[in-house]
């Protein structure tokens, strides 16, 4: 059995078991944690940080976990909101006037953070390259009319999410949203998780490994809709070459370039599921944090082609909620236990050939600690 280094309350080792066997059988390097009322109870790693198995994936090891950033940008509207800095029921323009262009006056701030905006893409973009303009991005964003009435469909917004969010966030604040998340929420908690890494950063980087019988060219692509065929003219594909390279980890694209591993994850995550602390540092009221949990959509997801329940910036799972990252990453929280459970890994699964449960495994794990 893989050598798991770090810690646990007895009451968690089923989650040192579970990575344990995640690294036995699919996993080349990851690393779990589980937090209760604000505070670690699992804090786990394992395996290696290259492909090769010649470097150890260590303590401060870190990786790119892809979709599992949207968990905290949306935390950031949340602060924001919990500072009465931003209404989450005001339309968008108030703090972006251009964004009412093209009949989005009455696009709100929580149709962005549920996915029902109606700007579920960027079509036209032809290189990643294009994604690391920010101005150009948003503009193109503000100009373009929605694919459906605003807040009657969700359809999940895979990129846009982090520009349409972190617009806003900039409008308030004057600051982006990865110097924002920085200075207000990772700093304060002393969260080593990045929106957008600095270079001083780079030698502890876990490159992501494609799939089995994948190589880097593999990219991530358009899920099946409603109707069983994949959507067209979604936007460029990302490619895990592109997810691995130095100008992806320097650009700013917020719904997807986030850094860290399962404690930073977790660390930032269980401010919501503890009403609005962690480790004795208090981010925002208990009341603050309601709106992670409080459902504004439930129905098919136009792009996921599934039902969901979507929140103000996270999907609902029965009591939890949370979301996770293009190859497997994972966070989810219970706010009814104070628990926040994350896993961050470097070895991609390709869900298209097989169910990636790993992620579920470590919180089912986790759950048993609760009894």
């Amino acid at each position: 059995m893989t050598d798991i280094k770090g810690f646990c309350d007895p009451r968690f080792v089923a989650v040192r078991d579970a990575l344990a066997a995640l690294l036995d059988k699919d996993d080349i390097g990851a690393s779990a944690a589980v937090f209760l009322d604000g505070e670690p109870v699992a804090d786990l790693w394992g395996g290696y940080a290259d492909a090769d198995r010649s470097v150890a994936w260590e303590r401060d090891t870190i990786t790119g976990v892809n979709s599992t950033t949207k968990n905290m940008v949306a935390l950031c509207a949340l602060v924001l909101a919990d500072r009465g800095e931003l209404d989450l029921s005001a339309p968008v323009a108030v703090y972006w006037p251009e964004f009412a262009a093209a009949g989005k006056e009455n696009v709100l701030v929580r149709h962005v953070l549920s996915h029902t905006a109606g700007l579920p893409d960027l079509p036209g973009l032809t290189a990643v390259e294009e994604l690391y303009a920010w101005e150009s991005v948003t503009e193109g964003l503000a100009a373009r009319a929605p694919a459906w009435e605003p807040g009657t469909a969700a359809g999940y917004h895979a990129l846009t999410f982090g520009y349409l969010v972190g617009e806003i966030v900039r409008r308030i604040t004057g600051r982006d949203v990865g110097a924002f998340f920085a200075e207000e929420v990772a700093g304060p908690l002393g969260a080593d998780f990045h929106i957008g890494l600095p270079a001083v950063h780079d030698h502890r980087v876990a490159p992501l490994v494609p799939p089995p019988s994948r190589t880097e060219e593999y990219a991530a692509t358009a899920p099946l809709g409603p109707d069983g065929t994949r959507r067209e003219d979604t936007g460029v594909a990302i490619r895990v070459k592109d997810a691995n390279s130095v100008a992806w980890r320097r650009a700013r694209i917020p719904a997807v370039n986030g850094y860290g591993n399962a404690r930073s994850v977790a660390l930032v995550q269980s401010v919501l599921a503890n009403r609005g602390s962690a480790g004795g540092v208090r981010l925002l009221s208990a009341e603050g944090c309601e709106p992670a949990w409080q459902e504004v959509f439930r129905g098919d997801d136009r792009v996921l082609g599934t039902p969901m329940s979507w929140t103000n910036g996270f999907g609902r799972f029965g009591n939890a909620f949370g979301w996770g990252g293009w190859g497997g990453s994972l966070v989810v929280s219970d706010p009814g236990s104070r628990m926040t459970v994350a896993y961050v890994m470097n070895q991609m699964i390709d869900r298209d050939g097989r169910d990636d449960d790993r992620g579920m495994e470590i919180v089912t794990a986790a759950y048993g600690g609760l009894y």
